[in-house]
């Protein structure tokens, strides 16, 4: 848990969920079979809200759960999808475990460090880009692959992969650049 307690510092400003997020809260309680089980999902809320976890909504979402705020730190610190700074509008997490090393992921590293000018660990000075490399994000059968903007981006070539981000900068739907 370096990662949390060395780079978030607390941000001063107390969280809630919106009335809308509150009311998707109190509809997960009984799907699962303890409060601790819903960690993720009461997390993954308070992210979507703001975009990323400070380390109050954390504190908030192990009070809300009754539990201790070093499990719920805990998930944040495993967890590659929860954030906890914000992150370019298109966030890119490049897999570069085996399936995708073995199918070209430092091509696709190489074309985003030099079409967008940054590296992993790096937002774009504009704010749109932010990119990092991750482990297995589980679809090593459509290697390489990234997600970026809640969606997986599977079967990647350099020309294909090219295409995306030039939509991204152009302020186009890289949906639209998603073909095989």
């Amino acid at each position: 848990m370096a990662h949390v307690s060395q780079t978030l510092a607390k941000s001063g400003k107390p969280f809630a969920y919106s009335p809308e997020n509150e009311q998707k809260f109190k509809e997960l309680l009984p799907k699962y079979p303890t409060t601790r089980a819903v960690i993720l999902p009461a997390l993954w809320l308070a992210q979507e809200q703001d975009g990323y976890l400070t380390v109050e909504a954390m504190e908030y979402v192990a009070k809300r759960l009754e539990q201790p705020a070093v499990a719920v730190f805990a998930v944040v610190e495993f967890y590659t999808m929860f954030k906890t700074e914000p992150t370019g509008k298109h966030h890119i997490q490049l897999c570069r475990t085996l399936s995708c090393w073995m199918r070209g992921y430092e091509d696709m590293q190489k074309l985003i460090e030099r079409k967008i000018g940054i590296g992993p660990g790096e937002k774009s000075a504009d704010g749109v880009f932010s990119f990092e490399l991750v482990e297995c994000l589980g679809s090593c059968g459509t290697a390489p692959m990234m997600r970026m903007d809640n969606r997986y981006w599977e079967n990647l070539t350099v020309d294909k992969l090219s295409r995306i981000l030039d939509a991204c900068k152009q302020g186009r739907d890289p949906a639209s650049e998603d073909t095989q």
